[in-house]
């Protein structure tokens, strides 16, 4: 089972950045996914970004596409690069892990295990 502990979030204001980490540990096979979710008040969780490890592919939501990059640097550390951030980013943002078929990666039933989260807040 993998463990996922979420860091960088934090307060900023409209147009900055953040670098969220996310710190994988314990058992995933050699082809697995991964991704991050936020969730404002009152909101259902929403897919931000996704990275499949059999191909390296990456998947955006729209709201996102040209400003957060998703990276990992190794099979432990995944990363949520956000530049030019609004206030309508601000939420509680998870890192998620799932395997198995190739999933709908923007879709939080697919993912299993999940992060405690940590806060990202934007202000105008």
């Amino acid at each position: 089972q993998v463990q996922l502990v979420e860091s960088g979030g934090g307060s900023v204001q409209a147009g900055g950045s953040l670098r969220l980490s996310c710190a994988a540990s314990g058992y995933r096979p050699s082809t697995y996914y991964m991704g991050w979710f936020r969730q404002a008040p009152g909101k259902d969780r929403e897919g931000v970004a996704a990275i499949y490890t059999g191909d390296g592919s990456t998947y955006y939501a729209n709201s996102v596409k040209g400003r957060f990059t998703i990276s990992q640097d190794n099979a432990k550390m995944l990363y949520l690069e956000m530049n030019t951030l609004k206030p309508e980013d601000t939420g509680m943002y998870f890192c998620a892990a799932g395997w198995g078929s190739r999933p709908f990666f923007l879709l939080s039933y697919e993912y299993p295990y999940w992060g405690q989260g940590t806060q990202v807040t934007v202000s105008s």
